[in-house]
């Protein structure tokens, strides 16, 4: 393929125009040998739920359905019996906390 020449200004005012800017100018133009080939292969991604013709109901594939209201564990691990259920002030005897905890007098 022979290279066309690209539309650009003079040698000259080229130079000038780097000294300037103080870098070198990137032309915002997009010219044929500089952009990707069109004829990409298709992407192999393979079939998902969505892809059923019968039995494919949105109710059932909506991810905004999946949402729960957050689970506290504490009162799972207390109501079914694992731990204790002594309190002593405001922290349940164990129940695990994040991090090390330090008793305040």
């Amino acid at each position: 393929m022979a290279q066309v020449a690209k539309r650009d200004i003079g040698f000259l005012t080229k130079i000038f125009r780097n000294v300037i800017l103080g870098r070198d100018h990137n032309s915002a133009l997009r010219f044929e040998p500089e952009c990707s080939a069109r004829d990409q292969p298709p992407p192999n991604i393979p079939d998902g739920p969505a892809h059923k013709l019968s039995a494919n109901y949105y109710e059932s594939r909506d991810p905004r359905r999946e949402v729960a209201p957050p689970i506290d564990l504490t009162q799972n691990l207390l109501g079914s019996g694992e731990l204790g259920v002594a309190k002593t002030g405001t922290r349940i005897a164990g129940v695990p906390t994040p991090g090390k905890t330090y008793q305040w007098d």
